[in-house]
């Protein structure tokens, strides 16, 4: 569940960035740029909403569809890219998760002050960008 203990560190607008699709290698590398409004962001999405890999299906779909009703009131901003099989054959895993996640933060529709990724890694964004590896551990 996340406690927003880094984001209230943060100064200016938070985004939350991670991947999916790096570990099979067998279809595109997608990322998710997320910024949540903590203060529209109550009852129980904010309870049960975890690590995807941590949630069994059902309740991984019942966050999604919460999610998506949370963008439609503008309490969420989700934006979403991906790198494709080809662009991962040429420049390589990582690079094109890096790619995913630099379209992602653009497809948000707004420009964040700071960029939290889950990993290891910095994908090139204009915005400061803090890595933390195992973010929602």
């Amino acid at each position: 569940m996340p406690d927003f203990a880094i984001e209230r560190g943060c100064a200016g607008l938070v985004c939350g960035i991670d991947e999916a699709g790096r570990g099979p290698l067998a279809g595109p590398v997608v990322a998710a740029a997320v910024v949540i409004d903590r203060r529209r962001f109550r009852g129980e999405l904010r309870r049960v909403l975890d690590d995807s890999k941590i949630l069994n299906r059902e309740l991984r779909e019942s966050c999604y569809r919460a999610l998506c009703a949370c963008a439609r009131v503008g309490a969420v901003s989700i934006g979403v890219g991906a790198a494709s099989r080809g662009e991962i054959d040429q420049i390589n895993i990582l690079r094109a998760s890096l790619v995913a996640m630099a379209r992602a933060v653009t497809a948000l529709g707004l420009k964040p002050d700071i960029a939290l990724v889950d990993g290891n890694v910095a994908p090139p964004l204009s915005c400061i960008v803090k890595t933390v590896v195992k973010a929602m551990r």
